[in-house]
């Protein structure tokens, strides 16, 4: 497949993807679902932390938590009724340079002698107490879930690619809906919270207005 090929078949797929909040009844196929999904596992995270979990829930599952998310999920409301699949992006809590998950993540990609380890943490320091100013709990989070949104992105567009609509989600309580999940012990709100939600199936009709954006060279400048 040529280069122009792939390029063309990318840009169809964003041509084809818009915000979808109803869906019809067609379920999307399980190795669908791997597909997109395998996006976002292999997406990349700052500092290779993979500081996310990404939890899976089917119509079946949906109807579980449905009526307690809907009470607290303005963003949702259709969505949950119609979805096929919905995707909850879970971000790390408290992953400071010196945590487990950290230093699990340096050993993962082989960087776990001790020699490694003691020079990567102390960059890690530098990187999150100098460059980020992550000094909070909640700035932590924060860094963690902004990440998140790589993995939403490479969804959404491997979804598109293979004509299967989707909607990201941000409109709702956050503090409700990790309260649903932990209730439910979907979540472990000690090292996990939600940063975003992502609905996917298939539309039951068109949008009724046509896409717009500003005008490319507003959002785009070269520096020459």
């Amino acid at each position: 497949m040529s280069k122009d090929t792939i390029k063309t078949q990318v840009r169809k797929a964003l041509d084809f993807r818009t915000a979808v909040r109803v869906y019809n009844e067609q379920t999307i196929p399980r190795e669908d679902m791997d597909y997109i999904l395998d996006t976002a596992w292999l997406s990349p995270s700052s500092v290779g932390l993979e500081g996310w979990r990404f939890l899976v829930l089917d119509r079946k599952a949906i109807q579980q938590v449905r009526d307690e998310l809907k009470e607290v999920a303005w963003g949702a409301q259709n969505q949950l009724d119609t979805a096929s699949h919905f995707v909850v992006l879970l971000a790390e809590k408290n992953a400071r340079y010196d945590s487990d998950s950290m230093k699990n993540s340096l050993v993962r990609r082989g960087l776990g002698d001790e020699e490694a380890l003691v020079s990567r943490l102390k960059l890690y320091k530098s990187f999150q107490e100098s460059d980020m100013k992550l000094d909070s709990e909640r700035a932590l989070l924060d860094w963690t879930a902004k990440q998140t949104y790589i993995a939403m992105g490479n969804m959404m567009t491997a979804a598109a690619m293979i004509q299967i609509d989707s909607c990201p989600i941000e409109g709702f309580n956050y503090d409700a809906v990790n309260g649903i999940f932990a209730k439910h012990g979907l979540i472990d709100s000690d090292k996990e919270a939600v940063a975003s939600m992502v609905s996917f199936g298939y539309r039951l009709r068109d949008p009724k207005h046509p896409r717009s954006r500003k005008p490319r060279e507003q959002v785009i400048t070269w520096i020459d």
